[in-house]
């Protein structure tokens, strides 16, 4: 009876630290691939943000020449601003937006082009969106070359 009590007590003693050593092995190897994928889907949403934004001044852009006989000429912030009031804005033409949340930094206009852009701040991508007499042109830049965010190629 002694032998077994022994025997019992010998499979019970719980983990050895090589077998610790060896989960927390996996579990650091498995957080240096998670977290890098993890900043980055962070980073494509706040520039997601920006592009619709930007897409939403495109759309009151061309509300705006629909008011004023197909002419682009009044397109600018604050007529932006002032027809979709949704829309954040810079404070002026071409500064930073401030805060967290993407806005509008130009938009302006001639009588037959238009050119909005938008900026996420927390990655200082921008999204620029140009209607230059009926052609479409969509392009972003992204400020930082390691971490391009939602501004994969020059287009989007």
């Amino acid at each position: 009876m002694p032998h077994q009590k022994n025997a019992y007590m010998r499979e019970d003693a719980g983990f050895t630290l090589v077998e610790l050593l060896v989960v927390i092995l996996i579990i650091g190897v498995l957080a240096a691939i998670a977290i890098p994928s993890f900043l980055n889907q962070k980073s494509k949403a706040n520039d997601a943000q920006a592009k619709e934004l930007a897409r939403t001044a495109q759309t009151t852009a061309e509300t705006i020449a629909t008011d004023n006989s197909g002419s682009y000429s009044t397109v600018s912030l604050a007529e932006v601003a002032k027809y979709e009031k949704s829309i954040s804005v810079a404070a002026s033409e071409g500064t930073k937006c401030s805060g967290t949340t993407a806005c509008i930094k130009a938009a302006k206009g001639t009588a037959t082009s238009y050119e909005v852009v938008a900026e996420s701040p927390v990655t200082e991508d921008t999204f620029k969106i140009e209607n230059s007499a009926g052609t479409l042109t969509r392009t972003c830049v992204a400020h930082s070359a390691s971490n391009k965010g939602g501004c994969l190629n020059s287009s989007w």
